[in-house]
């Protein structure tokens, strides 16, 4: 009985295994498209966009929190790029992603939280810093392979709440 129990236990291990053995490795596509997900979420972390729009391509569309932003290099140059400098940090944690690719195009989702600090509001008598910020984020992105062989960001699409 017990060599039968023994038996019944290691059927649920080796099936887990065995599907990690046979689970299919990333494609050097998904590699490239993470990798390219990694250096945008990098600079907003140095709260510098200095090259970033070589990530995106140029007649991209960024929408955020309900607004459509237009192309990344307007979104960088009115929104992002300003607003990263009033900040004093910005960390994403708890960051998850799922990438699937298709011919030329790759459809990614990820999921974060994220914490921005502030800089001190330099007109106030108090140069205290602001509470940090706490959120959490969803963002899909649709990427397209270019003649170059880059994958380049097409429509960026991110959220977040309290």
């Amino acid at each position: 009985m017990r060599s039968f129990l023994v038996a019944l236990l290691a059927v649920p291990a080796l099936s887990l295994a065995a599907q990690a053995q046979t689970a299919p490795a990333a494609s050097a596509d998904e590699t490239a498209v993470r990798a390219v997900l990694k250096q945008y979420q990098q600079a907003v972390e140095k709260l510098d966009t200095t090259g970033t729009d070589r990530l995106f391509a140029p007649k991209s569309q960024v929408f955020e929190s309900g607004s459509a932003e237009g192309s990344y290099r307007h979104y960088a140059n009115h929104h992002l790029g300003p607003e990263l400098k009033e900040f004093s940090s910005f960390t994403y944690d708890n960051y998850k992603v799922s990438v699937q690719v298709d011919g030329p195009y790759a459809f990614a989702t990820e999921t974060y939280g994220y914490t921005i600090g502030l800089k001190p509001d330099p007109k106030a008598k108090a140069k205290a810093a602001p509470a940090p910020v706490e959120r959490k984020g969803v963002a899909t992105s649709v990427l397209r392979k270019n003649a170059a062989g880059q994958w380049q960001i097409v429509s960026s699409h991110n959220s977040a709440r309290k």
